[in-house]
């Protein structure tokens, strides 16, 4: 052993024996034997004569490695030395006979890497330089299975490599092989096809293996060949006999298999393709589906030749248009097709077949006709089974499923993406064939609800799928009507008690078909108690499983937002139903830790609002129903609060919790009950709320400094501002100076969005309340938001900025909320004053270079109100100053030289609408400044742009017209024409 050998061990060693150091020196030895002149021979000569796989792995990279970088530069000498020795050791040929058989019985990687390198060869020189390879190569062939597996492996690596299509190639490598393709075809690809059907015929008895090898070879070369080649009286009949035939290999059948199906596969005219079809008569293997284990590599195999051979039939079928060909096309699909069925029921297919994209080609296909034929309709009912079989899950996976753990979590998820396409294929097969489908999935939950055991979850599950994506086909009309077959099986669904409800997914598809179907309900009112146990009995809201009875609680709401008044007669049956949920709450004996953080109870409270808060119900009752559940929860919090000082952390944790989980509970209670009911027709119902208000703000004052509470009790403040209107207002103050207490980021932007709220529903009416707070808002937010931009770049907290920018947004909604609702007069007040100049000059700097553009526009907006309430009369300053800075600062910066600016993209349709609010904002600057604006802003600030004379003084006229749109028009013309005059010499702001 010399010590290119010894290093190349080293280089292989996965043990612990060799050192990192030890390795990186054999690395560099071997990298430098690379570079000598003769590495060729050396590579030739050890690969000969080594017995060590890794040398002669080494040698054979080496050599493929060179071949592709120097081969180029190489002398012809040296070339031929090269496809001399290389072809001798694949073919046995010359001195290296014997040293080369023992390769060719080696392990399958030296023969796969010894194969590439040949191919890598061909590749370069062939046909131009080595003309006779694949000639001399089957001249070999006669030394029997050694050489015959090196002829397959080099024909299927120069596909893996170069000709098959199945992985991205580039434009040089397609012309490559494009090159080899037709020298092949030109050359010897008949005397290559006779070869495989020599092979196949002299070894199919005595070495199976090798003849699969040479089947998938010609599989791989069927698409690219002469197809008559293949179909003839010769190599035809021999692939159906090594299909059909018992006895043999089922890897050299199923090979034989897959050659056929890429004869049928082959793209040729579809004229030419039926023609195939018909003389393939291929009935004779739909026999071998049936008799062989469903799970083999067979049935896998025919299976996919028979699908493939009905995709070809349709879509001769689509293709063609004389009457005979449609009509033999549907002749085989219609003789196919049974098969097919079975197959995609039982067998295992290759994963390159898509099921649905085909069955929904044939579907689509049957759309087109006028008439169904029963044999079509009988396909479209095989089609249900084919989807019905397929949705179904793996009782494998029932136990994960039911307790929801992380493998259940995953199997659900991939079969919800799975399902997706065949319930689209359902859904389809609905519109083509209604009574088909219709009766197919009544006959499916009939056989459901006669199950008695647990053992068919599986199946009620997908029964159940089925009608609930059915439902989303069906128009509203057939819904309402509820007669028909739709009608049958939604009393079917209503009065059936599945033995296996208790399952956490038959119980959840159950009561999500019955609100797909609730517009049954909602006209038929006889089904509505049946529907009420459902949701309210242990198959809903009492189910044992959490995520069942959560989603039940849910569903419970909405199903009562449809049906509101209908279920006036039902609300002593579901409040009593819903007695024992509700007094987890209204109990003083409640822990939050009963419940996981989504299942607060809000849908159920919710539901009951909306029940209770109808004007149907009598007052009385409702002010006992009412007072029932607020009176509880308040009494609660009141105890909490009385000994919140007392209490140690660990008790405090668990307290804020119970009052955030009541907080919410009245909240989603209260949406029931609308501003009229509470305020004049039974003002009695909007004290209960005023009194529950007055509890829940003294929340804010024992815990100010808990957000999540902050949050809860603000939330409850925007329901009650809706709820009890103008009557809030006594309760504003003391809610608005705890709100205020706190100054973070986070806690003003709520505060801002609940004065945005007050100011849009009562407008002029909250003055005095805003004039208060807003001198305490203006110092909050600049002491917050930066006057230039916010921070950026490394080291900055990205959450922190997200909320400045949050933050940065709502102020500028709130500023331009103010001045449209008729109160920019609280920006004057005494107290605001000494925010006014900084305010101006953060509204000018945003409305000129704000990277967002509906916030620059709502800047403008403001500016624009602001000219209209404080320049009213000419001559007359309302505001000191404001004048003259809105003529020479938010005239000049803003409407010229913010539009000139590149970076305002007149191509954009937010810019082109922001455009449209500058220009209207110089139609009320001239309207209240009149020449003053002319003066500064065509005199100084057009001249400043180079604006030549002619345009500045059609703008003048424009300006004073009356047509807006002619003059935004106008106007975008003229900042297109001056900034080609600029190119980009004069910088403005």
């Amino acid at each position: 052993m010399d010590d290119l050998e010894k290093a190349i061990l080293i280089m292989f060693d996965e043990t612990s024996n060799a050192g990192s150091n030890l390795k990186l020196k054999a690395n560099e030895y071997c990298d430098k034997a690379k570079e000598e002149s003769a590495i060729c021979s050396v590579c030739v000569e050890k690969l000969c004569f080594s017995n060590l796989v890794q040398v002669q792995f080494w040698c054979l990279q080496t050599l493929h490695e060179i071949i592709r970088v120097r081969y180029s530069w190489m002398s012809l000498d040296e070339k031929y030395f090269v496809r001399k020795s290389v072809f001798s050791i694949v073919c046995l040929e010359g001195s290296y006979e014997t040293q080369a058989l023992r390769i060719l019985q080696g392990p399958a990687f030296i023969k796969n890497k010894l194969a590439q390198v040949l191919v890598t060869l061909i590749c370069l020189d062939y046909p131009l330089d080595w003309p006779s390879i694949f000639v001399d190569f089957l001249s070999h062939l006669r030394k029997g299975p050694v050489v015959i597996d090196m002829f397959c492996r080099v024909l299927n690596t120069l596909d893996d490599e170069l000709i098959s299509m199945d992985y991205p190639r580039t434009s040089e490598e397609i012309t490559v092989a494009g090159r080899i393709k037709d020298a092949i075809r030109q050359q010897c690809v008949s005397t290559i096809v006779r070869s495989w059907y020599d092979i196949l015929s002299m070894y199919k008895n005595s070495d199976q293996e090798l003849c699969a090898s040479v089947l998938d070879v010609m599989r791989r070369y069927i698409s690219w060949i002469d197809i008559g080649l293949i179909v003839n009286d010769v190599i035809l009949p021999l692939l159906f006999e090594l299909t059909l035939v018992d006895g043999l290999l089922e890897q050299f059948r199923g090979a034989a298999a897959g050659c056929l199906l890429a004869v049928v596969s082959k793209r040729m005219d579809h004229q030419a393709k039926l023609t195939l079809l018909q003389s393939l008569q291929i009935s004779r293997v739909f026999g071998l589906v049936a008799a062989e284990d469903s799970d083999s590599e067979l049935v896998s195999k025919v299976a996919s030749l028979l699908t493939g051979y009905a995709v070809e039939a349709l879509e001769c079928f689509k293709r063609l248009n004389s009457e005979d060909s449609k009509s033999n096309s549907l002749e085989l699909l219609n003789e196919v097709l049974p098969s097919v069925f079975y197959v995609l029921q039982k067998c295992e297919l290759d994963s390159a077949f898509s099921i649905v994209q085909f069955l929904s080609g044939y579907v689509a296909t049957m759309k087109n006709l006028s008439l169904l034929t029963e044999k079509q309709l009988l396909h479209l009912s095989k089609i249900l089974e084919v989807i019905y079989a397929q949705i179904c899950y793996d009782p494998v996976y029932r136990h994960n499923l039911d307790i929801f753990d992380k493998i259940g979590r995953e199997e659900e998820d991939r079969m919800v993406e799975f399902r997706k396409d065949f319930l689209v294929l359902l859904r389809s097969v609905g519109r083509v064939a209604p009574d088909v489908t219709q009766l197919f999935i009544r006959s499916s939950m009939m056989s459901a609800a006669a199950s008695s055991s647990d053992r068919n979850v599986e199946e009620v599950e997908a029964s159940l799928t089925l009608f609930f994506a059915y439902g989303e086909s069906i128009n509203d009309d057939v819904l309402r009507n509820g007669s028909g077959l739709v009608g049958e099986m939604v009393t079917m669904l209503l009065s059936t008690r599945f033995s296996c409800h208790s399952n956490r997914l038959v119980a959840l598809v159950y009561l999500e078909t019955i609100f797909r179907y609730i517009k049954v309900v909602q006209e038929n009112s006889q089904f509505i108690s049946v529907v009420l146990a459902a949701f309210l009995d242990e198959r809903g809201i009492h189910h044992p499983n959490s995520n069942v009875s959560r989603r039940a609680s849910y569903l419970f709401m909405r199903v009562v937002k449809l049906l509101k008044v209908k279920l006036v007669p039902y609300i002593e049956t579901i409040l009593t139903s819903l007695q024992d949920t509700v007094a987890r709450f209204t109990t003083s004996n409640f822990a939050s830790n009963e419940l996981s953080a989504s299942e607060d109870g809000s849908h159920i409270f919710e539901a009951i609002g909306l029940l209770i808060g109808m004007e149907d119900v009598p007052l009385e009752k409702q002010s006992d129903y009412l007072s029932s559940l607020l009176k509880p929860l308040c009494r609660q919090v009141e105890v909490v609060l009385m000994n919140a000082k007392a209490l140690t952390p660990e008790e405090a944790t668990a307290k804020i919790s119970t009052i955030q989980q009541i907080i919410m509970a009245i909240n989603a209670l209260s949406k029931g009950f609308n501003e009229r009911l509470v305020t004049t027709s039974r003002p009695a119902i909007g004290l209960m709320f005023k009194q529950t208000l007055d509890v829940l703000l003294q929340v804010l004052v024992a815990f100010p400094k808990i957000e999540p509470l902050r949050t809860k009790v603000l939330s409850f403040i925007h329901r009650m501002v809706d709820t009890l209107g103008a009557s809030v207002f006594p309760y504003l103050p003391t809610a608005l100076e705890q709100l205020l207490a706190e100054s973070e980021p986070k806690e003003l932007i709520g505060f801002l969005v609940l004065l945005n709220q007050l100011i849009c529903k009562f407008s002029t009416s909250v003055h005095g309340i805003l004039e208060d707070v807003f001198p305490i808002i203006a110092g909050r937010i600049f002491n917050i938001i930066p006057r230039d931009s916010l921070p950026s770049g490394p080291g900055t907290n990205i959450e922190e900025i997200r909320e400045l920018q949050e933050l940065q947004r709502i102020v500028y909604t709130f500023l331009h909320v103010i001045a449209t609702h008729d109160l920019s007069s609280v920006f004057l007040a005494l107290k605001s004053r000494s925010y006014l100049e900084p305010m101006m000059q953060l509204l000018l700097n945003t409305s000129c270079n704000h990277k967002d553009i509906l916030v620059r526009k709502a800047c403008v907006q403001i500016f624009i109100r602001l000219i209209k309430d404080w320049c009213d009369r000419p001559g007359e300053e309302k505001v000191p100053g404001f004048r003259s800075f809105i003529i020479e600062g938010f005239a000049t910066n803003c409407c010229l030289y913010s539009v000139l600016d590149k970076s305002f993209e007149l191509h954009d349709a937010n810019t082109l609408i922001l455009l449209g609010e500058i220009v209207m904002a110089q139609k009320v600057m001239y309207e209240k400044f009149g020449q003053d604006f002319l003066v500064q802003f065509v005199s100084k600030g057009f001249l400043t742009a180079h604006c030549p004379q002619d345009l500045a003084e059609q703008y003048c006229q424009k300006l004073q017209g009356n047509d807006i749109k002619a003059l935004k028009s106008f106007y975008q013309s003229l900042i297109e024409s001056l900034r080609v005059q600029q190119n980009g010499s004069l910088v403005f702001r």
